[in-house]
């Protein structure tokens, strides 16, 4: 069984293609179909609106554009940016396999920030000298990517790495101690664990074992970053996506549940009300369009 509702269906269009660039321009002339209404990517997607008005809606959150905003979004959350007028910027996707396995490049997407932040958005503001350093590196990554030079790949995944490494200096934080600095590694790993398997391991001892921590030392180190405990988190990423697909498909919430990895509906049932604070058919029935 699978969520296969059209809305939901993966954007295909940079499958075969593990980099892509274009301006949001040549993407209203030429994906205006695949992109329009709520729609989700299998692949990582960068937007950068350097001038334009409309809403951006990300997940169940939505935001007003603003001139100069990157937006990050991660494979599998839905968005929907509706302009009103033209927009002016660019959009970079790409698989995360075009970044290569180093460590480094690991760090890039999984613990900078930019990406598989389920508990906020992504949504970043580009200050005036950051900005033309961006520009400069997104107009060498058009060169390249519209023709085909020698070792074009190469070329192309060093400028995309500048350009993240850019972006994650526009909210870099301060410097901390070593014992807090290692209990933001351990958090970050964790949610990184989560966002790959959360509809297969439920349980913090899940977790707490690949990490090679205790399951009470897990829950408190992530209490003290987050604010919440670690089988909080968990439970929040199962019930973000179940909310994704409550108001973004038309399939049965039996079949929700089953994607989800719960045998028994009354169960998610019961686990979707005391999470959310309300049933999953009221959820869903006030967020039909």
């Amino acid at each position: 069984m699978s969520l296969s509702n059209p809305i939901l269906e993966l954007n295909k269009s940079a499958v075969n293609v593990p980099f892509e660039i274009h301006t949001t321009e040549w993407i209203a002339q030429n994906r205006f179909q695949q992109n329009e209404g709520p729609h989700r990517h299998n692949y990582f997607a960068i937007i950068w609106v350097k001038k334009g008005s409309g809403t951006h809606l990300i997940d169940l959150e939505k935001y007003e554009l603003e001139d100069n905003t990157v937006y990050c979004i991660t494979p599998g959350q839905v968005h929907d940016l509706k302009a009103t007028g033209h927009i002016e910027g660019y959009v970079i996707s790409f698989m995360a396999e075009f970044l290569g396995g180093a460590e480094e490049n690991y760090d890039l997407l999984f613990n900078t920030g930019l990406f598989y932040t389920f508990s906020n958005s992504p949504v970043i503001k580009v200050s005036w000298d950051m900005g033309e350093e961006m520009q400069d590196a997104v107009n060498k990554m058009l060169k390249e990517f519209n023709n085909f030079f020698l070792l074009r790949a190469e070329i192309l995944r060093g400028f995309l790495k500048i350009f993240l490494i850019y972006l994650t200096r526009q909210y870099e934080r301060p410097k901390e101690n070593e014992a807090h600095s290692k209990s933001i590694d351990l958090v970050k790993q964790f949610f990184a664990l989560v966002e790959k398997q959360y509809t297969t391991k439920k349980m913090v001892t899940d977790y707490a074992e690949e990490l090679a921590v205790t399951p009470n030392h897990l829950n408190e180190v992530v209490k003290k970053i987050t604010g919440s405990p670690a089988s909080h988190h968990i439970q929040q990423r199962i019930i973000l996506e179940a909310k994704r697909q409550a108001v973004y498909s038309r399939v049965t919430m039996k079949e929700i549940a089953y994607e989800l990895g719960f045998d028994d509906t009354a169960h998610f049932s019961k686990f979707f009300k005391n999470a959310s604070g309300e049933s999953f058919s009221d959820f869903r029935a006030r967020n039909q369009p």
